[in-house]
């Protein structure tokens, strides 16, 4: 197996068991390595390291398989998917939809494995994975043995790895274009080849279910709602009404056809820039109950971590400016780019210059099929406060 040798000190990371190797920390790089090889990560002085993925295009040059020697091959991702499939069938029995592999949090970088009902959704975003797609795809096939393995590896990452998109059928028949999964007792529609992430947002869904108890004769406000996920939990817990807000038409309609699948009455839909529709709120002096702010990814990276904050600062203030005595905003990031304590302190510069007295009564994270691996703080990335306005 080739080697990539670190150069002296830049060891510390690995033997942390931090599961990336930046182009910065290494000295010397075989020039025949092509993205995706399979490589042994030694520290200055030849020890060895771990095994990895190497992609010389990327400034993440090495992603971490595995810590001890080993042989990367079809055997490996049928034993890391059957140990990320058994711990989600431990903590989540039965669950209709669910995130399978959650990338280096279960020792798959790269490897994004979702599940809805008999579809599986592969979502790949690093060259050893790209490398190893086929045997991934037998891996699921062996271990979850669904009816249909779709491709959707194309996330905006991928072009900082110096990789293509790939969307489509893998195995097995298309996606059914009626697809609905039961998520705490709601039903969705799902969208898998052209929906966002995968088709849903898995991550959310405990925090769906904490809105559902807390939205009873609440006038809710639903920011960045895509298909309703936030919505249809709050007219599912007795909202008095939910005004949405997207600026997607075509998530706006299937957020009407969610309602419908539950037998809820239809929100007040608004399609627009969210930042735009929120002033105009403000102009208008609307006031609300519940406010859910749940924007994309603003900050990809800690490079982009400062102007993220300006957007994050933006949406919160008018979210806080916008809510009643007594209101609750629940507010998310899902930048890998800032931390928790930043978007907290965010959050509360919002709150000072909303003018506003608020406490946060409950901090947010992804479910239990989003694992947090302790040796990868990264893998939290979905971060969430819930403030009330004193």
């Amino acid at each position: 197996m080739k080697k990539i040798i670190l150069r002296p000190g830049r060891e510390k990371s690995l033997k942390r068991r931090h599961p990336w190797v930046f182009s910065g920390a290494v000295a010397k790089l075989p020039g025949n390595i092509e993205p995706g090889d399979s490589v042994e990560v030694c520290a200055g002085n030849g020890e060895f390291l771990a095994v990895a993925a190497c992609n010389p295009q990327s400034q993440i040059v090495g992603r971490v398989w595995d810590w001890q020697p080993r042989e990367i091959d079809a055997a490996f991702f049928i034993e890391r998917v059957a140990q990320a499939a058994a711990l989600r069938e431990r903590l989540l029995p039965g669950c209709d939809a669910v995130r399978l592999v959650h990338a280096e949090a279960d020792g798959l970088p790269g490897v994004v494995i979702d599940r809805y009902g008999d579809v599986a959704v592969l979502q790949l975003s690093s060259a050893g994975a790209m490398r190893w797609r086929d045997a991934l795809v037998d891996a699921v096939d062996a271990v979850v043995k669904p009816k249909t393995i779709f491709e959707r590896s194309d996330a905006d990452v991928l072009m900082l790895e110096g990789l293509q998109p790939r969307v489509g059928l893998l195995r097995g028949a298309a996606p059914p274009q009626d697809m609905t999964v039961d998520d705490n007792g709601a039903r969705f529609a799902i969208d898998v080849p052209h929906g966002h992430k995968t088709g849903f947002y898995l991550d959310q869904r405990d925090n769906r279910l904490r809105l559902r108890e807390l939205a009873a004769r609440c006038e809710v406000l639903d920011c960045f709602a895509y298909s309703g996920g936030f919505t249809i939990n709050a007219l599912k817990g007795g909202a008095a009404q939910v005004t949405t807000v997207d600026s997607a038409g075509p998530a706006l309609e299937i957020l009407r056809r969610n309602a419908i699948l539950n037998n809820l009455p239809a929100p007040d839909c608004i399609e627009g820039d969210v930042f735009q529709v929120l002033r105009k709120l403000r102009d208008q002096a609307r006031n609300f109950d519940l406010i859910v702010l749940d924007p994309p990814k603003f900050a990809p990276t800690a490079a982009h971590a400062e102007k993220a904050a300006r957007a994050y600062k933006d949406i919160n203030l008018l979210g806080f400016k916008l809510l009643r005595p007594g209101g609750l905003l629940f507010s998310f990031s899902c930048s890998g780019g800032v931390s928790r304590e930043l978007f907290q302190k965010i959050v509360a510069g919002a709150a000072l210059d909303a003018g506003v007295d608020a406490q946060i009564v409950g901090h947010l994270s992804a479910g239990a099929d989003h694992p947090v691996a302790l040796n990868f703080p990264e893998s939290e990335y979905l971060k969430g406060v819930i403030c009330r306005v004193n």
